[in-house]
């Protein structure tokens, strides 16, 4: 079974988001950036609050696995 790190995953789209040149990007995707760049480092945090919602998200991503098997 293949597990993916939501950290890693987070920081991969980042880096290809911020890949883009900035003239190119509406205020949509700026602020969606922004939102994914604050959740990746919430789950990088290494605080309770980052902790609980690494927790929280990892079940979420079990029990969505599971329904699909």
């Amino acid at each position: 079974m293949l597990t993916i790190n939501v950290a890693v995953l987070l920081a991969v789209v980042v880096y290809f988001r911020l890949r883009r040149r900035t003239q190119a990007r509406s205020r949509v995707e700026e602020r969606n950036t922004a939102l994914i760049v604050l959740v990746l480092g919430i789950l990088i945090a290494p605080t309770p609050v980052g902790q609980g919602i690494a927790d929280f998200l990892k079940q979420l991503v079990q029990s969505v696995t599971q329904s699909s098997q």
